[in-house]
């Protein structure tokens, strides 16, 4: 555990948000950086098949040390972090025994509060680390790296600890939804895997949001301002009266556990042509169906309303809830239960109200649910781990190898 921190404090140093509006992969050099520097780790801890690909996605493998079949495991972490706050110039601090109250972030007015976050409340006596409150920390998903890399580490220092081949692989671009796109999984090897990309202890999921993206196209007619009568139809005017037919209360900030809702993300344009970007989502599958349905009867409603200028839907499936792909396989899930419980940590399963490369990769074959991290407040300027948290993890990690050995004994 000596080096857990230090290591997720390294990798966080490293700047590698991705970006969804380039199409080579990695989409971002930075994520290459972290990758080579993670390669040499690997080297020096003396893995066996270490190799970093064209694309940016980096594998190794643990040696099994027993004699008798056990099915090769994996461990799954992604590299890049998330384009919405910045990740240049990370600076975190660590509170050491956290006893209360708001925490300082940096030398501004920022500050991390449990009125805010009540989480805080049942951190007492922890070690925090933050951010400055100029960045987001990269906790996701650094923390996993660090956690996982950490785990096997262990392993390989106490060979008195029976496990099967571990396959740890480390992705890009996860953060933009392609984490999953050229990742080889008959090369990786694992009859399962599990991402170490959840949240607060005990997160243990492996159900996710079903996930859509929805451009609506409103065009205008742009002339000078000055000579606009009955010429004129703007573009924005029309945006604004299609959002305000969208329900107020399917929102993210209005729902949580397995509500879903509409997301407007982004809206982009002028006089002559506005876009608006959503993302839709819902954890049922026909729920997700009706959603693009609304979208487009509220398009084909607003376009019957128009007496010039037109609107237009383009949607574009993401990706799919991963439980019907994981829960024929119930010992995969049982493992990490068990695993926990045995280290002293309550199991908390819920479903993943956002995506994960193990829903991509459990439809292609490797079943691969979520296991906490022991982080908060992701993709922004106020997330925080605890270290642990982050210790905790590890100890799963080992376990769930441990246990996986045993149960094939």
């Amino acid at each position: 555990m000596d080096k857990l921190i230090e290591r997720f404090l390294r990798y966080v140093s490293f700047e590698t948000q991705s970006n969804s509006s380039v199409d080579h992969c990695p989409s971002t050099e930075g994520q290459r950086v972290l990758a080579e520097q993670i390669k040499k780790e690997l080297i020096e801890l003396e893995l066996s098949d270490v190799e970093l690909d064209e694309n940016g996605y980096l594998t190794a493998r643990l040696p099994a040390n027993v004699e008798h079949d056990v099915p090769a495991i994996g461990f799954i972490a992604h590299m890049d972090t998330a384009p919405d706050a910045s990740g240049k110039d990370v600076k975190p601090q660590i509170v050491e025994n956290y006893q209360g109250g708001d925490i300082a972030l940096g030398i501004g007015d920022e500050v991390l509060s449990p009125i805010q976050y009540p989480d805080l409340n049942k951190l007492h006596g922890h070690n925090i680390i933050t951010t400055d409150g100029t960045t987001l920390l990269g906790a996701d998903n650094k923390a996993g790296i660090a956690e996982i890399i950490t785990a096997v580490a262990y392993l390989k220092a106490h060979p008195e600890i029976k496990h099967g081949e571990i396959c740890i692989g480390f992705t890009p671009d996860e953060e933009i939804g392609r984490g999953a796109n050229l990742f080889n999984v008959e090369k990786f090897g694992a009859k399962w895997a599990y991402t170490i990309d959840g949240g607060p202890v005990g997160e243990l999921e492996f159900e996710n949001f079903n996930a859509s993206s929805a451009d609506v196209i409103c065009h205008g007619v742009n002339v000078h301002p000055g000579t606009a009568k009955d010429k004129m139809i703007n573009a924005m005017n029309i945006a604004a009266q299609f959002q305000l037919m969208m329900p107020t209360e399917e929102t993210p900030e209005c729902t949580e556990g397995y509500e879903g809702f509409y997301h407007l993300v982004a809206m982009e344009g002028g006089v002559a042509k506005t876009e608006l970007n959503y993302i839709l989502r819902d954890f049922d599958g026909e729920g997700l169906e009706r959603r693009k349905v609304f979208m487009q009867e509220k398009v084909d409603e607003l376009n019957s309303k128009l007496k010039k200028g037109r609107v237009e839907l383009k949607i574009t499936d993401s990706y799919r809830n991963m439980r019907e792909m994981v829960e024929p396989h119930p010992h995969v899930i049982e493992l990490a239960k068990d695993a926990m419980i045995e280290c002293d940590v309550q199991p908390l399963i819920k479903p993943i109200r956002g995506g994960t490369d193990g829903a991509r990769l459990s439809f292609m074959d490797l079943p691969c649910p979520n296991i906490f991290t022991g982080g908060y407040n992701f993709h922004g300027i106020h997330e925080f781990i605890t270290v642990e948290g982050m210790e905790q993890a590890v100890k799963v990690i080992v376990k769930v190898a441990e246990k996986t050995a045993a149960r094939y004994q």
